[in-house]
């Protein structure tokens, strides 16, 4: 693994030879000393990317293009390296890394290494005598923020776009899970990306992030995390005027009407809250079902909650793993303390594993709670293993309760009515919505949500109108100026 900071191409140690500590959630152990970055060292990146702008951006499309195409490749070649490091980095069970995580990373790169040269402009029509065309260019250098729930999978929804674009990257991953990212640097290096396109900087927010916010030459600022922090991030980048992107915090409502398919509804939001231990800004974290299926829905998911194999995440038999870190699952247990306060009732989990070897690790159980949908628990994202739940009457009731919180990312509805399907899906308050099914992504759908979920899209076309801006160019193609010029 790599431990040092990527800057120009090279891995270096921070200019003052600061380190964080990387822990394995299974069992609190080190598993790497890596570099810390601080402003020194952000300056140094950002130095680097403006010195390889003009050439990555002047780069034909295509030739941006088939780099990616190769780091795509090189990905899935190290498939197995590089799902093993995430997994021992995050605690995100191998059986997810192997089969999910590095496979969409690698298709992401694919996406938009095929996007590079099918990203047109415009021809406006104006008057007699001018060609006006418009072309989309990029910006300069971006800098990105990755959270630690998926950090590889991040990568690449931030950087395929950014490069393809023309762009050049300083990118800070979370200081609690580099080890993902500087191993995609490490192989895009590899596969020929000139120096200074992309930059890796592992650091704390503090310091590292906030420095990229400041940069007066960081064109753009995208960000994935938490609400709070992203209401900082976009009050400080107004003093630079840079542009951006924020893809914030969620809280989202899964709603199981009573003509549902209820053993694909049960299977489906199992998947939705404890897929990667909850630890996602889409998890289906609000379950809002019919009076009339509650119970049957219920026992089939309690039961399915108590069956899922919580362990090691390197065994390929383990469904859920540790949370990422100690600091956190404290956080998500506060959360039983306050649902109890409230009157909350714990249905199933509600604590650490009884399994003695896995009392060191940062685990929870698969938790359900059922509360009103004002409480705390209910208003306020836990990113955790732990869901609440609802019941409703009416279509129009479980509208009200879907829509009853700030946040505005997913949310996902189960019948079998067509008609009712795309009715709801249209007044969920949601950048995104699941019908019969919930938390399925694309690298050609645009992801991103509204409200304090924040603004702006990852993937797909809308992603490549992110890193970019419109020029337009005016023509005089008639050989003489227009009249009202002539002297």
């Amino acid at each position: 693994m790599q431990t040092k900071l990527f800057i120009g191409g090279e891995f270096v140690d921070a200019a003052d030879g600061a380190t964080v500590t990387s822990l394995d959630p299974h069992d609190g152990s080190v598993l790497a000393e890596v570099a810390e970055a601080k402003q020194e060292d952000v300056d140094r990146a950002v130095t680097a990317a403006k010195g390889a702008f003009h050439h990555w951006s002047r780069l034909a499309a295509a030739d941006r293009g088939r780099l990616l195409l190769k780091l795509a490749d090189a990905i899935e070649a190290d498939a197995d390296n590089l799902a093993l490091l995430e997994t021992r980095d995050t605690g995100h069970p191998l059986r997810d890394t192997l089969g999910l995580d590095v496979l969409r990373t690698a298709a992401t790169f694919r996406y938009f290494g095929g996007m590079a040269d099918k990203f047109q402009g415009t021809v406006v029509p104006v008057e007699q005598g001018f060609l006006d065309y418009v072309v989309p260019e990029a910006l300069g250098v971006i800098g990105q923020i990755v959270p630690w729930n998926f950090p590889v999978m991040f990568v690449s929804w931030k950087l395929g776009p950014a490069l393809a674009a023309g762009n050049c990257v300083v990118m800070k991953p979370s200081e609690i899970t580099p080890l993902s990212a500087l191993r995609v640097a490490e192989l895009a290096a590899e596969v020929g990306f000139p120096p200074g396109v992309i930059n890796v900087v592992p650091g704390y927010g503090q310091t590292a992030g906030q420095r990229l916010v400041d940069h007066p030459d960081v064109a753009k600022l995208s960000f994935t995390g938490s609400t709070d922090v992203g209401k900082q991030i976009a009050r400080g980048a107004a003093d630079t005027l840079k542009q951006v992107h924020l893809e914030l915090g969620g809280k989202g409502a899964n709603i199981v009407f009573d003509d549902a398919n209820l053993a694909a509804a049960v299977g489906g939001t199992a998947f939705g809250i404890f897929h990667n231990q909850g630890q996602a800004c889409i998890a289906a974290s609000r379950l809002i079902v019919h009076e009339s299926v509650k119970d049957e829905f219920l026992e089939r998911l309690v039961s399915l909650a108590g069956s899922i194999r919580v362990g090691d995440p390197k065994d390929l038999n383990t469904e859920m793993g540790p949370l990422t870190s100690a600091l956190h699952r404290d956080r998500v247990l506060s959360y039983l303390e306050i649902a109890a306060d409230e009157g909350g009732a714990v249905l199933v989990g509600g604590k650490a594993p009884a399994e003695p070897s896995l009392g060191s690790g940062y685990y929870i159980e698969p938790t359900i709670v059922e509360t009103t949908p004002t409480a705390r628990a209910a208003q306020e994202e836990v990113f955790g293993p732990f869901m609440v739940v609802h019941t409703f009457k009416t279509d129009e009731e479980a509208l009200e309760i879907a829509n009853g919180t700030a946040y505005g990312l997913g949310g996902g509805l189960w019948t079998s009515d067509l008609s009712r399907a795309h009715k709801v899906a249209r007044e969920l308050r949601a950048g995104m919505v699941w019908v019969n099914s919930y938390k399925r992504v694309n690298p050609g759908s645009p992801f991103g949500g509204m409200g304090v979920s924040g603004y702006g899209r990852e993937m797909g076309f809308e992603a490549m109108r992110e890193y970019t801006e419109p020029k337009a160019t005016w023509i005089n193609i008639d050989a003489n100026l227009p009249a009202f010029y002539r002297r």
